[in-house]
């Protein structure tokens, strides 16, 4: 990303006309949600393409960040470490995704691994709409400030170090500023398995 995004990005308001009014928010890993052409072949490759990726079973996670001063929010599947030393991780959105812009010129964000019992939040945080926050409780983050949502299992407070673009999608790497893990030990985690929500019961 480069060193004057936050200056040079358009305005807010630019950014909702050219995205549009997309129902869902909700970035999948590669290839699970994006919109395929009307040829027969390229339609069955990609359907062989998400049914083979939906076996991999994933977390479910929620990045978050404040853009003028309102707290932005999308459910993501696609998440991963990436190093220890130093400590990064990445999260890769759709380029149609509406929060990701808004989370690009901030520079910064939250990851928030959800537990089991977070089905709605994961729902709510995943449609269109314009307070996905309603009713959610969340607090700031430590160091950027970004919003930590309660009952989380954990977060990883975030500052973006780079950003790939990748096909349909970006690659979006973050340096951990700073992370914590729920006092609740014994709580599941809310996992994605063949395009439904599963927990380890």
């Amino acid at each position: 990303m480069s060193p004057d995004a936050r200056e040079t990005w358009p305005h807010p308001a630019l950014i909702d006309h050219w995205l549009g009014d997309a129902e869902v928010d909700f970035e999948f890993r590669p290839g699970e949600d994006v919109p395929v052409g009307d040829d027969p072949a390229a339609q069955a490759a990609a359907r062989r393409f998400r049914d083979v990726l939906g076996t991999f079973g994933s977390g479910i996670t929620v990045i978050t960040t404040v853009s003028n001063g309102e707290p932005v929010g999308m459910t993501c599947q696609s998440f991963s470490s990436v190093s220890l030393d130093p400590p990064l991780v990445l999260f890769v959105p759709a380029k149609s995704s509406r929060a990701w812009p808004l989370i690009q010129r901030t520079g910064r964000f939250c990851v928030n691994i959800l537990a089991a019992d977070q089905e709605s939040v994961s729902n709510q945080m995943a449609t269109k709409g314009s307070d996905k926050f309603a009713g959610i409780d969340w607090r700031p983050a430590e160091v950027t400030g970004s919003p930590v949502i309660g009952g989380a299992l954990s977060h990883l407070d975030c500052t973006i170090q780079s950003v790939h673009e990748s096909g349909d999608h970006y690659v979006v790497i973050g340096k951990v500023e700073h992370l914590e893990t729920s006092e609740q030990d014994q709580t599941e985690p809310l996992l994605y398995f063949r395009g439904r929500y599963r927990t380890t019961d």
